[in-house]
């Protein structure tokens, strides 16, 4: 009677790995990056309301989440790696490790006006302004640097709004194209800091799964260089 050789798969031999995407502009290039690299999921996870998929061949498990709560997930372990805009890092400070910058997803975190606005100039004038964000932390500290203390308003969407009804004198936004900003009479005035699409890894699992993690990492700066 021959003996039956239990054959190893390709998959079995990879550790498995739990990848957290962020919704809305970075989901499909992140989607085709790894595609690039041959990890592919088992279904369309731009079209369906599924928060989980499965890339079988690769040992791969997709987390598809608000960009805002990726650096949660991967921090706390319930992810090995996401991908995630520069400017939530900057905005969340998560003790996550950093390896690669992905160079898609490209915008700026700006400070805007009205534009028949007259400009403040110099300190007294800035430490008088009301600033309205989604991004307090950053606000804080880049006001802060320039020795100036705004009063800051935190919200959550449609921040062109604020100055043009009194709320604020000021925004600090994200930005791509700025064609919002000019549809609603807005000017740049100052821009903060620059924020790309970036990979980011839980530091339990760089040392764990080292050899797999590794190995992915240097497949996407292979990617992203051709």
């Amino acid at each position: 009677m021959k003996k039956i050789k239990n054959k190893e798969s390709k998959r079995d031999r990879l550790e498995p790995l739990t990848i957290a995407l962020p919704k809305g502009k970075l989901l499909e290039p992140s989607i085709r990056l790894f595609s690039k690299i041959g990890i592919k999921a088992d279904g369309n996870l731009k079209k369906t309301r599924r928060l989980i998929f499965d890339a079988p061949k690769s040992n791969v498990k997709f987390l598809i989440v608000r960009a805002t709560d990726v650096p949660t997930y991967v921090e706390y372990g319930a992810a090995d790696i996401g991908i995630v805009g520069k400017d939530v890092l900057m905005e969340q400070g998560k003790d996550v490790y950093e390896p690669v910058d992905l160079k898609y997803g490209y915008c700026q975190i700006i400070i805007a006006k009205p534009e028949k606005e007259e400009l403040f100039k110099g300190r007294e004038g800035l430490s008088r302004l009301r600033i309205a964000t989604k991004y307090p932390n950053i606000t804080e500290r880049y006001f802060s640097q320039k020795g100036a203390q705004a009063e800051i308003i935190k919200l959550y969407g449609s921040i062109e709004l604020a100055p043009l009804t009194g709320l604020s004198d000021r925004i600090v936004d994200l930005i791509s194209t700025g064609q919002t900003l000019k549809e609603n009479g807005l000017v740049v005035v100052e821009r903060v800091a620059e924020s790309t699409a970036r990979l980011i890894v839980n530091r339990a699992s760089m040392k764990i799964k080292y050899k797999r993690i590794k190995e992915m990492v240097e497949d996407i700066k292979k990617a992203i260089a051709r």
